[in-house]
C-alpha cells in the first residue's frame, strides 16, 4: 500500500479544515501556470477589442501550450505564477471552507444520520461554496488581475505587486471593488463545489462499494479525475463571465447579465468555453493533487495526533 492507510479514528473538523487548505496550496503551487494560461485564454476576446479600439497592441494567444509558450518567450517564465500569492492566500481561506467544512454541515443537514441523500450533498456544497466566497473573494479578485496583466518592455503595469492591487483596488473602486464579481463567483461555486465535492463523494463511494479498489491512492486518483472532467464541463460558462467581469475596468460591464451578453453578442456562444482545455487540465490535474494530498494529510496528521497523545 501507498501512504498512509484510513485512520482507526474519523479526523475532525479542524483537522479536515487546515488540510483542505495545505492541500489547497500544495495543487495550486503544481497547477498554477494552467490556471493563469487559462484566464489569459478567458479574456483574449477582450485584449482584441482593446487593441481594435487603439488601446494598445494584443498578444495572439493558441491553445493551452501555446499560450505558456507566447507568455515565457514575451514575458519572462515569472509571469506563469503572477498572481501566486493571492492565489495561496485564496485556498487558505477558500479550500479550508469549502472542503474542510463540507463533511461538518453534511453532518449538520442529517443530523447525524448515516444516510446521506444526493440532495443534502448539493445543500451542503451550495452552502460551504457560497461561505468560501464571502471570505476569500477579494484574494480571488487580486488573482485574476495579476494573472491578467501582461508583462511587457515600456508598458506601464496596472499592478506592481500584490499589495499594491489590494490598495489600488480599493482606492480606485473602494472596498466594494475587492468584492467585485460575487454574484458570478457564487454562481461558479456553487456549481463547482456541488460536482466537484458531490462527484467525488459520489465516485469514491461507488468504487468502494462496487470495486475492488479500497480507500487508498489509486481510489482518490480516479474520483478526483473524474470529479475534474465533470465540474469543467459544467463550470466554464459562469467561470468564463466571472473572470471577464472581475478583470474589466470601472464601468466597462453595468452588471453580470451585461457582461454575458457582451459575450454573446460580440463573439458568440463560443466564447463561454473559452479556455476549455487549459480549465480541465488544470481543475483535473487540480483535482487529483488536491484530494489525493487531502486524503493524505488527514491521515498524516490523525497519525502524528494519535502516536503523540499515545507517549507517556
Amino acid at each position: 500500500m501507498v501512504g498512509f492507510g484510513p485512520a482507526d479514528v474519523p479526523p475532525s473538523a479542524a483537522v479536515k479544515f487546515v488540510g483542505a487548505g495545505a492541500a489547497g496550496c500544495i495543487a495550486d503551487l503544481l497547477t498554477f501556470p494552467l490556471d493563469t494560461a487559462k484566464v489569459r485564454l478567458q479574456i483574449q476576446g477582450e485584449l482584441r477589442a482593446s487593441a481594435a479600439a487603439g488601446k494598445g497592441s494584443a498578444v495572439r494567444y493558441r491553445g493551452v501550450f501555446g499560450t505558456i509558450t507566447t507568455m515565457v518567450r514575451t514575458e519572462g517564465p515569472r509571469s506563469l505564477y503572477s498572481g501566486l500569492v493571492a492565489g495561496l492566500q485564496r485556498q487558505m481561506s477558500f479550500a479550508s471552507v469549502r472542503i474542510g467544512l463540507y463533511d461538518s454541515v453534511k453532518q449538520f443537514y442529517t443530523k447525524g444520520s448515516d444516510h446521506v441523500g444526493i440532495g443534502i450533498r448539493l445543500l451542503a456544497g451550495c452552502t460551504t461554496g457560497a461561505m468560501a466566497v464571502a471570505f476569500a473573494q477579494p484574494t480571488d479578485v487580486v488573482k485574476v488581475r495579476l494573472q491578467a496583466q501582461a508583462r511587457r518592455p515600456g508598458q506601464a503595469r496596472r499592478y506592481c505587486s500584490t499589495i499594491d492591487a489590494y490598495k489600488t483596488i480599493a482606492k480606485e473602486e473602494g472596498i466594494r471593488g475587492l468584492w467585485k464579481g460575487t454574484a458570478p463567483n457564487i454562481a461558479r461555486n456553487a456549481i463547482v463545489n456541488c460536482t466537484e465535492l458531490v462527484t467525488y463523494d459520489f465516485i469514491k463511494d461507488s468504487l468502494l462499494k462496487s470495486t475492488p479498489l479500497t480507500d487508498n491512492l489509486p481510489c482518490h486518483f480516479v474520483s478526483a479525475f473524474g470529479a475534474g472532467l465533470c465540474t469543467t464541463v459544467t463550470a466554464s460558462p459562469v467561470d468564463v463571465v466571472k473572470t471577464r467581469y472581475m478583470n474589466a475596468a470601472l464601468g466597462q460591464y453595468s452588471s453580470v447579465f451585461n457582461c454575458a451578453a457582451a459575450m454573446m453578442n460580440k463573439e458568440g456562444p463560443l466564447a463561454f468555453y473559452k479556455g476549455f482545455m487549459p480549465s480541465f487540465l488544470r481543475l483535473g490535474s487540480w483535482n487529483v493533487v488536491m484530494f489525493v494530498t487531502y486524503e493524505q494529510l488527514k491521515r498524516a496528521m490523525m497519525a502524528a495526533n494519535h502516536n503523540f497523545t499515545a507517549i507517556p
